[in-house]
């Protein structure tokens, strides 16, 4: 196992930088998930510390060796990729063996790892199939197959489960997970997919636009996001943001009047804000509480969508521009037309300045105790 440290690491091709001074430790034995939006550079940081695209600027260090300059067979690392990247020629022994025998291992030593890693993996009745005689979820387990049983000190994950369809992504994430609490090794993990980051990782980093905006553990993302990118970025469905100016603000509180005439409270340290200040709301869809009238917005139902378990209402409202979504229970009747009042839990609320910075949440004594 080792660390990753990264120090004002870029990346540029001619003029146009894609990573831009990346300061980054990811610890021994962790479980890395890097997010963001397409063309954020996450997969370009993942080939990085691979060693498939050179450093610009900055260093790079695996297990306390700087490696900018070291190959990608000689850093320790295996990664899977998202097209599997498998021979079709070959059977899975073959596929799962092949850089064992480039480095001239031992051909007991071959057959008793591959062996080892097909069990792990639950494939080793399939060994002398062909790729093209397996599911995508048993290529996929090929392929990490192949970087197990090179017994790497960082295993690299680009995007592996974003060819598979929605059971087996499910199925594919718990094996994911078992497999970094049997090897204890440091994993770092790429995807779009947040709800793969979310339950996968141990910290997750949030990049735009080359840079980090945030790094922590999904509920602290969640809960404290450190700007409006972050805050819009995690959750699902997104968070609402809503215009407003500050009416009174202190360490204590704010007030927020709304465009469509409502005042809204908030449990926020504001010590910074002063009356008058442009702010930005921000509030979950499974943080409003449909129909309670205090401290809410006066919404109008325009669709609804039900899933089952739950419903999403999507709510407009005659001072705001963009519709509100809110969370209720499955079973609730709601309909297009219907007046909705939403209420704004104090203590769930979110504001953020006109840089797009979020202030401090206040966290109730209640949940402070039970962190």
């Amino acid at each position: 196992m080792a660390e990753v440290k990264l120090s004002g690491v870029s990346k540029a091709y001619g003029d146009v930088k894609i990573l831009k001074g990346i300061d980054l430790l990811i610890r021994d034995g962790e479980f890395m998930v890097f997010v963001g939006p397409s063309g954020c550079g996450k997969s370009t940081l993942l080939r990085t510390i691979a060693g498939l695209e050179e450093i610009t600027e900055g260093t790079l260090s695996i297990g306390g060796r700087v490696v900018n300059e070291v190959p990608p067979a000689e850093r320790g690392i295996s990664m899977v990729f998202q097209s599997y990247a498998l021979y079709p020629h070959m059977n899975l022994f073959d596929n799962m063996a092949f850089g064992l025998k480039l480095a001239k291992v031992p051909k007991a030593e071959i057959e008793s790892a591959v062996t080892q890693a097909a069990k792990i993996l639950h494939i080793d009745h399939l060994l002398q199939r062909k790729p093209k005689d397996l599911s995508g979820g048993q290529r996929q387990r090929v392929a990490i197959g192949r970087a197990i049983v090179r017994k790497p000190e960082v295993f690299l994950f680009d995007e592996p489960l974003s060819n598979l369809d929605t059971a087996l992504r499910v199925k594919m994430r718990y094996e994911f997970a078992k497999l970094h609490e049997q090897f204890k090794t440091t994993m770092v993990y790429v995807t779009h997919d947040q709800v793969e980051a979310m339950t996968l990782a141990d910290r997750i980093v949030v990049l735009q636009a080359g840079h980090i905006e945030q790094v922590g553990a999904p509920l602290e993302l969640y809960e404290q996001p450190c700007n409006l990118f972050v805050a819009g970025f995690i959750g699902s469905p997104g968070m609402n943001f809503i215009d407003g100016t500050v009416v009174e603000a202190s360490a204590a509180g704010a007030v927020v009047k709304l465009r469509g005439g409502e005042t809204i409270r908030c449990a926020v340290n504001a010590a910074n804000a002063e009356p008058g200040d442009d702010v930005k709301l921000g509030v979950r869809p499974e943080h409003l509480r449909a129909g309670v009238a205090d401290n809410a917005l006066a919404t109008t139902v325009t669709f609804v969508e039900s899933l089952g378990s739950m419903t999403y209402a999507y709510c407009s409202n005659p001072g705001l521009d963009d519709v509100i979504t809110c969370a209720v229970e499955g079973d609730r009747p709601l309909s297009a037309g219907q007046a909705l009042p939403l209420a704004v839990p104090v203590e769930k609320a979110y504001l953020f300045d006109s840089q797009g910075r979020a202030f401090q949440r206040l966290v109730p004594a209640a949940q402070r105790h039970a962190a």
